[in-house]
């Protein structure tokens, strides 16, 4: 078990990009909503409302799911009883401290295309956690510090060389 303090992942975006998503969205539920107001006269316009509500709903669902991202995982000595705690910071800066021993499963997922991975972390009883991508860490580092997890890594199914996605 390591006592110091050890980066195990690091994202290589750790903010929320609020404003330029927020621009995006604000731009297109304008132009969506001028053309609404054009065509209405003319024609049946209800698709183009459609289209644009379901837009700011996407975006809306994936601010709440990119909040939830992992940005940094590190390996802290308790303040309490002196033992080693894994501390994941989220995108939206929630901060949570788990014992080491309760991580199942560690899987880093390697980019076929960019020198970038991405994780994918399960605590013992609790639902899968994903991290944003950043520069792939040390297996060992991972195996040392959580004993009872199955870490392991792969590649990703695609994004091939040379074959558009």
């Amino acid at each position: 078990m390591v006592i110091s303090e050890d980066l195990l992942w690091d994202a290589a975006d750790r903010g929320t990009r609020t404003v330029p998503r927020l621009r995006r969205t604000a731009v297109t539920a304008g132009c969506a909503s001028l053309f609404v107001l054009v065509l209405w006269a003319y024609s049946d316009a209800r698709w183009a409302a459609c289209t644009a509500a379901a837009y700011v709903l996407a975006e809306i669902a994936y601010r709440v799911w990119d909040r939830r991202r992992l940005v940094e995982a590190r390996i802290v000595v308790g303040e309490a009883d002196g033992r080693a705690r894994l501390r994941l910071r989220r995108v939206g800066g929630r901060i949570t401290e788990h014992d080491p021993h309760q991580v199942a499963r560690v899987l880093i997922i390697h980019d076929n295309v960019v020198d970038s991975a991405k994780l994918r972390l399960r605590l013992r009883g609790k639902r899968l956690l994903f991290g944003r991508p950043g520069r792939a860490p040390a297996l060992t580092t991972w195996r040392r510090t959580c004993p009872r997890a199955h870490v392991q890594d792969r590649n990703a199914r695609w994004g091939m060389p040379g074959v558009p996605d």
